[in-house]
């Protein structure tokens, strides 16, 4: 959520950087306006009961107070109507405030690139070459469901589009992923955390997923309890309405959890595989950093992520999204996008992005720099480390053989226990 604050103190930085979004600054005027009757109202409020104050001092300094009082009487009743009519609107006002400001995106680094789509996000830097297959290169959900490791057709059954159910080597394949990435976070000193899958609105709305995202979050409405979109919610309503010694920053957390989205606005779009479904596993990086780090450390968790693709041999690129690009709470994002020789194309499969205090702001995540220090915003970072799923896809197109069968990468043949995959019986 934005800094009221701020957009007190410098209506022009702020009507400037949010230009920069699709959504524009016409809040900016709005806010501003009805901030201004907000503050009339308090002046006016605070006015009146100095006012007050004044005529019960004579009543308290009067030789007769009763008389004092009786005499004044009036005047007080006057006074209290007035105040609490005054009063009446303040409320309403830090409604209609709170209701626009928490619909306005993060502030946008100065950093990131303008833009009017994914056209025009910039590549940082690429690591690794494509291969070169001697045959014509199939995508996943072939090879997958040649195999016997994917199964769609039966997903569908149970549960409709955009399910998959993973196979044998296929299932094993996911668990093992899965503990390579947790492995490499505790390696790189990130605490590893098991949280809900199930969360209140409460940590929904703090962690800036609604109201912008609610048609996209699956829900129990008789409990009000929301499915996890990515650990990334938990994670940082670890510490909400929390203030932190500065010494222990930065926490950085990692979790592996399944994670729900309906996908609502991708409809038509990537119908097939692995790439977009409803349920989807992920290893989850979260920092909570000191303000004056925190873009160092994007560039860290970033780096934590693409170390895992190179370590399992998978070409990537990274890319800084453009101005249009950059999701609702974030102020920075890079893409970590995949190779993909079965479709010939670069996909994301992880996203690391820096959401200052943005996330913090709403809730109330705090820290002393001393003991006796005023507490400050902490600010927030997540990144995937890595999408489970995606990972699949990446090295059943990169390490497919000529025969059908797909090649293991050396990093995961321990927690696999297996070097290839070949066809399994259904």
């Amino acid at each position: 959520m934005l800094d009221l604050a701020l957009l007190r103190r410098d209506p022009e930085r702020v009507r400037r950087v949010a230009a920069r979004r699709p959504a524009g600054a016409g809040f900016v005027d709005e806010v501003l306006a009805l901030d201004a009757k907000l503050r009339a109202a308090r002046t006016r409020v605070e006015t009146l009961k100095a006012e007050k104050n004044g005529l019960t001092a004579e009543i308290s300094k009067a030789q007769d107070r009763a008389a004092e009082a009786q005499r004044l009487r009036p005047q007080i009743a006057e006074l209290d109507a007035s105040i609490a009519s005054a009063g009446e609107t303040i409320p309403a006002l830090e409604a209609e405030i709170d209701a626009i400001l928490s619909e306005v995106p993060n502030l946008l680094d100065d950093s990131v690139p303008d833009g009017s789509g994914e056209a025009d996000n910039v590549v940082v830097r690429s690591e690794g070459v494509p291969g070169v297959f001697p045959f014509a290169p199939k995508p996943h959900w072939e090879i997958g469901e040649a195999l016997g490791i994917l199964d769609f057709e039966r997903a569908a059954k149970l549960s409709g589009s955009r399910f998959a159910v993973l196979r044998g080597k296929g299932a094993r394949l996911s668990r093992a992923l899965a503990n390579f990435f947790l492995d490499r976070a505790a390696r790189r000193s990130y605490t590893e955390v098991s949280p809900p899958v199930l969360v209140n609105r409460e940590t929904m709305w703090s962690t800036g997923q609604l109201t912008k995202f609610a048609d996209a979050m699956f829900q129990d409405r008789e409990a009000d309890l929301f499915m996890i979109p990515t650990s990334e919610v938990p994670l940082t309503a670890l510490h909400k309405d929390e203030i932190l010694a500065g010494e222990t920053l930065p926490l950085r957390y990692a979790a592996y959890t399944p994670c729900f989205r309906k996908e609502a606005g991708a409809a038509g779009k990537d119908t097939r595989g692995l790439i977009r479904l409803h349920q989807f596993d992920k290893v989850e990086l979260v920092w909570l950093s000191a303000p004056e780090r925190s873009f160092e450390a994007l560039e860290q968790l970033t780096r934590d992520a693409g170390d895992l693709l190179a370590e399992l041999g998978l070409p990537y690129r990274v890319l800084a999204l453009c101005s249009a690009d950059v999701g609702f709470n974030a102020a920075k994002t890079y893409d970590l996008e995949a190779w993909l020789p079965g479709q010939n194309a670069y996909r994301e499969i992880s996203s690391c992005s820096n959401c200052t205090d943005f996330q913090a702001r709403r809730g109330a995540i705090r820290f002393r720099r001393e003991p006796k220090a005023k507490p400050e915003l902490v600010h927030t970072l997540n990144g995937s480390g890595l999408a489970v799923g995606r990972t699949i896809v990446a090295i059943l197109e990169n390490y497919q053989q000529a025969d059908g069968s797909v090649r293991i990468p050396e990093a995961l043949i321990a927690y696999t226990g297996f070097d290839s995959i070949e066809r399994e019986p259904l």
